[in-house]
């Protein structure tokens, strides 16, 4: 009996991660409104209700995608800023990354386009919050630590810094794709010069 609920438990999980990666691309390409959970469905051969087994609407499809695709990006954020003894060069790692996550048409337009539409203005920030406020603060408390910024309250400081960066991402978005590569470089050296201590040239 446990080898066919184990069975099952791995068809369920392969089915979600299945609905998951087909949203991913609708959401991407058809924006929100314009995914219907039939074509989810559809697209990996399966049932409405099966979409429904797993997310109770479209909303929570949306936002399980969402939360995947910011998962990864903070991952490999954090995971490019390890390794470097000087906290300058960890921070800076982890910028690129980001930015570069930005630069990618999918994840651009999923998260700093649709989402808050899909989600409502509230609910998205409240996301952002969560997936990236932490990481900017423990960056800015470091750089602050190590004298590379000077010695102000935190919370207004890491605000101004992560609504700095979103405003990074979204320009990123909007950018045309022939352009992403300067724009990324441009905002790289602006944020990069406004975080006030990083030295020049490092």
């Amino acid at each position: 009996m446990s080898a066919v609920k184990s069975r099952r438990e791995q068809y369920s999980e392969a089915t979600r991660a299945a609905l998951l990666a087909a949203a991913t691309q609708r959401f991407g390409s058809h924006g929100f409104a314009g995914t219907a959970l039939e074509d989810v469905a559809a697209d990996v051969q399966a049932s409405r209700g099966a979409v429904y087994h797993h997310f109770a609407s479209k909303t929570a499809l949306f936002l399980a995608v969402h939360e995947e695709l910011q998962t990864s990006m903070l991952s490999k954020t954090v995971a490019a800023s390890r390794g470097f003894a000087d906290p300058r060069q960890a921070v800076l790692a982890a910028l690129d990354v980001f930015l570069d996550h930005s630069c990618d048409p999918l994840y651009g337009r999923i998260v700093w386009r649709e989402a808050p539409l899909a989600l409502g203005w509230r609910r998205w920030h409240e996301c952002e919050v969560r997936y990236a406020y932490g990481l900017v603060e423990r960056m800015i408390g470091t750089l602050m630590d190590i004298g590379d910024l000077p010695r102000l309250p935190l919370e207004p400081t890491t605000r101004v810094t992560f609504h700095m960066l979103g405003a990074a991402g979204l320009a990123l978005t909007e950018a045309p794709a022939d352009e992403k590569a300067q724009v990324k470089a441009e905002y790289f050296e602006v944020i990069r010069r406004m975080l006030g201590g990083l030295r020049e040239g490092s």
